[in-house]
């Protein structure tokens, strides 16, 4: 990999601030700060050296619901979700990542394609409308600084981060969102930079699935990117460019225990079985809720690690809680709340047969204290992670999650970072985006 140009640390309400030490979120490495606990907890179990830190990263359910036939794509866009709260979150994040794709964004045809299949009856015509004003707007950030457009290099994620669920019945709901965005080219010398919105995404049930009515975005609560972490050089985001990695794909699909109901035996099944690993690692309730820790790692671990991931995740959620004076309620003495959460941007196949899969995620982790220490304020950090899974019980379980190299896009231009307090709007179980 090309090395990595160090980013200027923004002046920003962060700057001074005493950055908390690696031992609160585990053993820091490859410069991340904030990062998903499965990396550690999971690779200290099959005997993978740890290569980076557990920390504050990801999202949780809602009541458990139940499946439906499965989601599907239809001209590229995810279809067939169940009739819930988490079937309507889901539907909110996919829709909002389709419309933030680079394909989407460059490509007319496939832009209203798409609109088509997410519309609600009636709705197209305005869609495909703000469709086209929106790629127009965005086709500058996906120049990049390069004299001629390229939509192969056009780098264009979005990950979700906090979703909640303002209103809701049997015939529609609204969700408004939480997201990270990484947008910029591959090609020249600008690294794409991040971002981060609040999307309220109105949705009506129609033709048995969720259909998009309406959708907002207006400007979102900026997490400062951990100062340790280097901005990476363009040349590096070659490997989640459109052709090269796929988005991820949230089911809102849950078993009568609450966790993600069983996977496909197949290479999409694979995937989401690696995005979902990622965040119910970082949910809150892994590092305060025991028997919901342990709940959560037996619907997810394989058998053969199991044992040791438990005793080892025992360990350090207790590390984390202990460091943070954080109790059984996820909050401090003086009512901060953790705030933890874990997007995935992207996810790549490394190999893939009926029994075993790897599964390479480019993955955004939010990590910190909503309250007055600024301090501990929420940071994100940007990882690549390698999922190792294989197919146990009518599933796919996770054997080895491993941090690896950072993949870090510049921080948001112009842009202050919000204080900590603000970031408890988007603490708890019911703000978790659904898993895959």
């Amino acid at each position: 990999m090309a090395p990595r140009s160090r980013r200027n640390v923004s002046s920003s309400k962060t700057s001074g601030a005493r950055r908390p030490s690696a031992k609160l979120w585990g053993i820091a490495a490859a410069g991340a700060a904030v990062v998903t606990a499965a990396g550690v907890v999971v690779s200290m179990a099959t005997g993978t050296p740890p290569a980076a830190a557990p920390s504050a990263s990801a999202p949780a359910h809602s009541a458990p619901q139940q499946s439906g036939e499965g989601v599907r794509e239809l001209r590229g866009v995810p279809v067939g979700y169940p009739h819930t709260r988490s079937g309507a979150k889901a539907a909110a994040a996919n829709y909002t990542t389709v419309a933030g794709s680079s394909r989407f964004l460059t490509d007319k045809e496939a832009r209203h394609a798409a609109v088509a299949v997410m519309a609600a009856k009636g709705t197209a015509e305005a869609a495909v409308k703000k469709a086209d004003h929106a790629a127009g707007d965005a086709a500058g950030s996906l120049r990049g600084d390069t004299s001629k457009f390229s939509a192969k290099k056009a780098v264009a994620r979005t990950g979700v981060l906090s979703a909640h669920v303002l209103s809701s019945d049997a015939h529609g709901a609204m969700v408004r969102l939480w997201t990270t965005t990484v947008r910029g080219s591959a090609a020249g010398h600008a690294t794409p930079k991040a971002g981060f919105q609040s999307v309220t995404v109105t949705l009506t049930w129609e033709s048995n699935d969720w259909k998009l009515k309406d959708s907002s975005t207006s400007s979102g609560l900026v997490a400062p990117i951990d100062s340790r972490q280097a901005s990476n050089v363009p040349g590096d985001f070659s490997h989640y460019v459109a052709a090269a990695a796929e988005s991820p794909v949230l089911s809102g699909a849950e078993d009568q225990t609450g966790f993600p109901a069983p996977y496909g035996h197949d290479e999409r099944g694979a995937r989401a079985a690696a995005v979902s690993a990622t965040m119910l690692y970082g949910d809150p309730r892994f590092f305060t809720d025991e028997d919901w820790r342990h709940r959560m790692l037996t619907a997810t671990a394989a058998s053969s690690v199991l044992h040791s991931v438990t005793s080892d995740s025992d360990s350090t959620a207790r590390l984390v809680t202990e460091n943070r004076g954080v109790g059984q309620d996820g909050t401090t003495a003086d009512g901060s709340e953790l705030i933890t959460r874990t997007a995935a941007l992207a996810t790549r196949s490394i190999s893939y047969s009926d029994q075993a899969a790897s599964i390479e995620l480019w993955t955004a982790s939010v990590g910190g204290v909503a309250g007055k220490d600024e301090t501990q304020r929420p940071q994100v950090a940007f990882l690549r992670m390698t999922v190792d899974l294989v197919w146990e019980h009518g599933t796919w379980k996770t054997t080895a999650v491993t941090p690896s190299e950072p993949l870090v896009p510049s921080p948001p231009a112009m842009q202050e970072a919000d204080s900590a307090e603000s970031f408890a709007d988007v603490g708890g179980a019911s703000n978790a985006p659904a898993t895959a």
